[in-house]
């Protein structure tokens, strides 16, 4: 069974940075493309970035682009997000999700079978 679990979110002041970690196990790491979602409170929960298996492919919502970084290492099993000039509409619970490689390009949740537990990120303005 594929367990993910997510580290580094915390509280930080606007312009700000933080790193989150995620570790995959239970499963080969490489199989997977990679994710990170966030979901502000009342809000649905949306796309931040994706890696591919492989780490070649990327793709980051707009509202992110220059400012997040997606990272990850397969002889870890571990994927990070590197985020900085953080302000108060980054404020959410982040969350890390696998999908299988090879599957369609997606950015959509709902192709993302596998999910960590989340951590949150608070930017304080």
């Amino acid at each position: 069974q594929v367990q993910l679990v997510e580290s580094g979110g915390g509280v930080v002041q606007a312009g700000g940075s933080l790193r989150l970690s995620c570790v995959v196990s239970g499963g080969s790491f490489s199989s997977y493309d990679m994710g990170w979602f966030r979901q502000a409170p009342g809000k649905e929960r949306e796309f931040v970035v994706v890696a591919s298996w492989d780490g070649r492919s990327t793709d980051y919502a707009d509202s992110v682009k220059g400012r997040f970084n997606i990272s990850r290492d397969n002889a870890k099993n571990t994927v990070s997000l590197q985020m900085i000039s953080l302000t108060p509409q980054d404020t959410a619970v982040y969350y890390c999700a696998a999908r299988r490689r090879f599957a369609p390009w997606s950015t959509a949740p709902r192709n993302y079978p596998y999910w960590g537990q989340g951590t949150q990120v608070t930017v304080s303005s």
